[in-house]
């Protein structure tokens, strides 16, 4: 009998990756959507079961005991996660009360595994390199959340036999992100023969392909690793290097003003992750 599995989030940047990934593995998905979102699927409606909400994170306990019935794995990947607002948003205490109610009615119906996804940004980040290890210190909304849902997740699941996996994401970037992020800005300003406006790109960070993330969750999810995870590259590369990468294929290292805006005094100037999976 093969394994159902349980997926918010899919229609997301990380969320249709996993889906994909899933999908190869010839396993069975039930995907929460959002009202208006089913179209996502309609290539794949035969092989996904798909339960629409007005609002995942408004439901009750019950609502999603219900929804998680012959589950045996829930990868919880939704999030609020608007550029420039999700970090500081008060919409995190509604995502955090609402992912508490599904782990809580993942538990009650009996599923086998939950995985959830987290942040680089849990951990105190000016000590060097980031492994899972090191001391947790959330400084925004969105980070002090998702350390709230780990430590209550990891507490509640393991003490109920339900086998808990946290994937910590870095820098993500690829297919289908958000046109105000780093990467896509920049295809669009050099790829238009337009200036491209930047700090002085001497922040170092780990960057990782999407579709690479989404792989590796997929393959956690299926396997057998508990506790925290690290998906990341492990890989240091600066905002400058990373820049004159992408200009390159466009012949228009010409086009990028490092400089031009100013440095934002709250954004970490080193982040790198150690890999664990």
């Amino acid at each position: 009998m093969k394994k159902t599995v349980l997926v918010t989030g899919s229609t997301g940047f990380v969320g249709r990756q996993v889906i994909s990934n899933l999908l190869d593995k010839k396993v069975q998905v039930r995907s929460i959507v959002r009202k208006g979102k089913e179209s996502f699927f309609n290539d794949k409606n035969s092989k996904i079961q798909l339960v629409e909400t007005k609002d995942l994170f408004e439901e009750s306990t019950e609502w999603w005991k219900e929804q998680c019935k012959n589950i045996d794995t829930v990868i919880h990947i939704a999030w609020y996660a608007e550029p420039g607002k999700y970090l500081e948003s008060a919409k995190n205490t509604d995502c955090l009360k609402g992912s508490l109610n599904l782990a809580k009615g993942a538990q009650q119906a009996g599923v086998r595994r939950f995985v959830g996804i987290g942040t680089c940004f849990e951990y105190e980040l000016d000590v060097g390199d980031l492994s899972i290890n090191t001391p947790l210190k959330p400084t925004t909304a969105y980070s002090i959340a998702k350390t709230e849902l780990y430590k209550y997740l990891s507490q509640l699941l393991p003490s109920q036999s339900i086998e808990f996996c946290w994937c910590r994401l870095f820098y993500l970037y690829g297919d289908g992100e958000d046109e105000r992020r780093l990467v896509p800005y920049l295809h669009k300003q050099l790829s238009n023969g337009l200036i491209a406006e930047l700090s002085n790109g001497k922040q170092i960070r780990d960057f990782l392909d999407v579709s690479e993330a989404g792989r590796i969750i997929a393959d956690v999810s299926m396997g057998g690793q508990q506790g925290p995870l690290n998906i990341c590259s492990g890989i240091p590369i600066s905002i400058r290097q990373l820049a004159e990468k992408i200009a390159d294929k466009y012949g228009r290292r010409d086009l990028l003003k490092f400089g031009a805006r100013a440095e934002n005094i709250v954004d970490p100037q080193y982040v790198l992750g150690v890999p664990n999976f």
